[in-house]
């Protein structure tokens, strides 16, 4: 049976609290600060291929909803 290591003694301050430090991704691919993430059920992300496809439903949906409005009026 393998001996666990011994933790290594921690020489930082108390008083330093890195739980409140804020973490940036950085690298390719990551998202960009004006994007907004939405999740979306299974089954309707069965039927978008990709986020372009959904931003362009949604902005059909968008363009007949202001059409719908403008009518009733």
């Amino acid at each position: 049976m393998k001996k666990k290591p011994e933790p290594e003694e921690d020489d930082l301050r108390p008083e330093y609290d890195f739980n409140a430090l804020r973490i940036v991704a950085r690298g390719p691919g990551r998202k960009k600060p004006e994007e907004v993430t939405v999740s979306l059920a299974p089954d309707v992300a069965a039927v978008f291929p990709d986020a372009d496809s959904v931003n362009q439903a949604l902005r059909f949906l968008m363009r007949m909803t202001e059409k719908e409005m403008s009518r009733q009026s």
